[in-house]
């Protein structure tokens, strides 16, 4: 539905994009990753049509045709975004804030009361819908900011870390509503910082850092070619053992065998394991 063919964004002399290919299926999620500084606000603000690439080309398709590129207003009409910073105004209360970015759509009378009705009731917030946005919690306004992406139904959502402080139980549900809409046929690109949300709601994984791909696929291939070893880990006593093996029952069967084993655990590798062995372990500020 989406592709970025050689994208480059620059800003003075910082490179913030450099080079990227992606591209987005229809009827995916396809999950964005990478460390602070990689690149992925730039890119998802090209994706939208906020910002035009130096060099390269962003291509929209929708039931197989080419509609051209998220610059052009009728592209980006088609596509729903819930930016990291909440785009939404404390004045208003949920339903007239829903309403109001509606209206930006070309929404109207019945229907833009319909599609409010529907997406306020899709992020579980029709019992506060009349309730001033200031009184919102953290989560509550997160999945306010998703019904607000919402209202004009868009074949293509981006959720920029749509669960960036909120509670357990927003989590939960902004997470079945992720599944929920790619039941439904909608195509979403997923950026977030949290790899268990990775793992359970993406279809597809991009890694990207200093503005390049370093790594897309699933789960099981991005673990098959860079997830390294399992390791596993033995104690006796005060002294602890870590062991990278291929064969980690093998191994854990040898050193039960030995004796004197106070404790153990196979560790094996995950998303995060990936994401560190690609993009590195220092800090990024």
């Amino acid at each position: 539905m989406l592709r970025l063919n050689h994208v480059r964004k620059s800003f003075g002399r910082i490179v913030a994009v450099d080079g990227l290919s992606l591209h987005v299926r229809e009827g995916e999620v396809l999950g964005l990753l990478g460390p602070n500084g990689a690149g992925k606000t730039t890119t998802i603000s090209m994706a939208v049509g906020l910002l035009a690439p130096d060099s390269g080309t962003i291509e929209f398709h929708h039931a197989g045709r080419d509609h051209g590129a998220p610059t052009d207003p009728a592209v980006r009409a088609h596509i729903g975004v819930a930016p990291q910073a909440l785009a939404l105004y404390d004045e208003l209360t949920g339903r007239e804030n829903v309403e109001f970015f509606g209206k930006l759509y070309g929404l109207r009378g019945a229907d833009l009361r319909a599609r409010a009705d529907r997406v306020l009731d899709l992020v579980g917030l029709t019992d506060r819908q009349h309730d001033g946005a200031a009184g919102y919690s953290g989560g509550m306004k997160r999945r306010l900011n998703v019904a607000i992406a919402l209202v004009h139904n868009p074949r293509m959502l981006i959720l920029d870390e749509p669960t960036a402080g909120v509670d357990p139980q927003s989590r939960h549900a902004i997470l079945e509503l992720v599944r929920s809409l790619k039941a439904a046929g909608h195509t979403l690109i997923y950026s977030t910082h949290y790899m268990e949300e990775a793992e359970k709601v993406c279809d597809r994984i991009a890694i990207v850092d200093h503005g390049r791909l370093l790594a897309e696929g699933t789960l099981s291939e991005l673990l098959t070619t860079h997830g390294g070893a399992t390791v596993v880990k033995v104690s006796r006593g005060a002294d602890e053992r870590r062991i990278d093996t291929a064969e980690p029952i093998a191994v854990l069967s040898r050193e039960l065998a030995a004796g004197g084993v106070t404790s153990a655990s196979i560790d094996p590798p995950d998303l995060e394991s990936v994401f560190l062995k690609l993009t590195g372990r220092t800090l990024r500020d």
